[in-house]
């Protein structure tokens, strides 16, 4: 019967496969074949493209596919890279939707040459490609800086992270011609401060051109307000008061904000945010080491319509900062790795079942928490509890029953777990990715259970086992030969990784 039905709709039945299942459903015929690869295509997967004369053919035969998202790898300045270029804007520059340079030296007129051939642009990432910023006069030119506003007259996302030669005079040019630009990463890009810029002072008229401001930053975020919904600022040095500055603009109504690793933020300046930006979806607080319990008091009242939290390396967080937490009812993903003071009884118990109804959390970091209560959630996918040396076989069944729906495990350097263990822990029908890396007294038997209980699992980790070795692992890929990756370094005193 499925050979019946429109190519159309057999696309639109495949694309809510896993990647793996269309992969397998590719295999059935020529027409699940082109189905596939078109759901493939419409799920927005991300094609990698080393930049040599050898991938010429390769992108031709994408461009009849109509591809709309790729990254170039091994960018330069070369003839080749030109070829390229060339060859990528001709055959699915008119389809392309996401273009990824990150890392690459492509010189200004190749890129200029690049961006006409593409006029569908919705994401851009140049994150990395300091060779487009060195001189500074990146479109500097009125007629190139018109063409090329024409065709980024869609872009809705730009990405501009570690570019170290990044000055206001530049990034104006760039998001000058972008007009309808909606989110915007300037991770790890070094923002100066001017002396009496955060009490809302905008004379910067005489500041450095060769800088990147955050008065000029200010200045764009103040014209774009109404259409601006996430900002990347995280490792840029952000300073508390530029935050309140940032957060107070008139009409802007952030949906996602990263400030990981601005280590200069206080407490006081995140609960600020929280009354001025109370629409945020998505919040990256990791590796902002100055703030304490107060700041999670403050997401959990502030922030209701939260659905991603991200806490990592926050050492003086404690259980009683997590209670706060409770307040999050639409949370989907919470990563508190590297809280060395969480032991998460609180937060197994602010997190639980609201009237019986559990919560829709699906992805929880724990890495590196001191303990573990047991955990209660039945529509967990993603749970990460590596480096908990405390964690044992009970507490690995217990979370065997209160996340049976598990996709990805992570629990690396878990020395205490044993085969024992697993064989109390059941089964995972749904797990996928599993890392048991320096779990030192798991031996082939664990590997068993997991061959038996697992059946659906693509990727597993057993580096540094000592107790597996290679025959091990070989009668485990001969009883599961869907497993796509086994990591296996120094099992047996080998340095392998067999990728099936």
């Amino acid at each position: 019967m499925a050979e019946s039905l429109p190519l159309e709709m057999l696309t639109y039945i495949l694309s809510f496969l896993p990647l793996s299942d269309q992969k397998e459903a590719s295999l059935v015929n020529r027409t699940w074949y082109c189905a596939a690869q078109n759901a493939l295509r419409e799920i927005n997967v991300r094609y990698n493209i080393p930049v040599s004369p050898a991938s010429l053919p390769a992108i031709k035969r994408l461009g009849l596919r109509a591809i709309s998202c790729i990254g170039l790898i091994n960018l330069d300045a070369s003839p080749a890279s030109q070829q390229v270029l060339q060859s990528v804007a001709h055959y699915l520059g008119p389809h392309l939707q996401s273009l990824c340079l990150g890392g690459g030296s492509p010189t200004e007129a190749s890129f200029v040459a690049l961006i006409l051939g593409c006029p569908a642009l919705r994401i851009l990432d140049l994150s990395g490609c300091n060779s487009l910023f060195t001189s500074g006069t990146l479109l500097a030119q009125p007629e190139t800086a018109q063409s090329v506003r024409k065709a980024l007259s869609g872009l809705r996302e730009l990405h501009l992270a570690g570019l170290r030669d990044l000055a206001d005079p530049s990034f104006n040019q760039l998001s000058s011609c972008a007009p309808s630009l909606e989110r915007l990463s300037l991770a790890y890009c070094h923002l100066t401060f001017e002396p009496g810029l955060a009490r809302g002072s905008a004379g910067s008229q005489d500041y450095p051109p060769s800088k990147l401001s955050f008065s000029n930053l200010l200045r764009f975020v103040r014209e774009r307000a109404s259409r601006l919904r996430a900002l990347d600022l995280g490792g840029t040095g952000l300073q508390a008061e530029a935050l309140k500055s940032l957060g107070q603009v008139a009409g802007l109504q952030l949906q996602e904000l990263s400030l990981h690793s601005c280590r200069d933020l206080s407490t006081e300046a995140v609960a600020t945010l929280c009354r001025q930006q109370p629409g945020l979806t998505s919040l990256d607080l990791s590796g902002c080491s100055e703030l304490t319990d107060g700041a999670l008091l403050a997401v959990g009242r502030g922030l209701r319509h939260l659905q991603r939290l991200c806490l990592g390396k926050l050492q003086r967080l404690t259980d009683a900062g997590c209670t706060a937490l409770g307040g999050l009812q639409h949370l989907r993903s919470l990563d508190m790795a590297g809280c060395c003071l969480v032991s998460g009884r609180e937060l197994a118990q602010a997190l639980g079942p609201v009237n019986g109804v559990p919560r829709p959390l699906a992805s929880l970091m724990l890495a590196y928490c001191s303990s573990l209560k047991v955990l209660q959630f039945p529509q967990l996918r993603q749970l990460s509890l590596s480096l908990l040396p405390a964690l044992t076989d009970l507490g690995l069944v217990a979370v065997a029953r209160g996340c049976p729906s598990l996709e990805h495990l992570a629990l690396s350097h878990c020395g205490r777990l044993s085969d024992e263990g697993w064989a109390q822990a059941g089964s995972w029908p749904r797990l996928q990715h599993l890392n048991l890396s320096s779990c030192s007294q798991l031996t082939e038997q664990a590997l068993d259970i997991i061959g038996q209980e697992c059946k659906q699992l693509r990727v597993l980790d057993v580096a540094m086992c000592p107790s597996i070795d290679m025959a091990a692992i070989r009668r485990f890929r001969a009883r599961l030969p869907q497993v796509t990756c086994i990591q296996s370094r120094f099992v047996g005193g080998a340095d392998l990784t067999l990728t099936l």
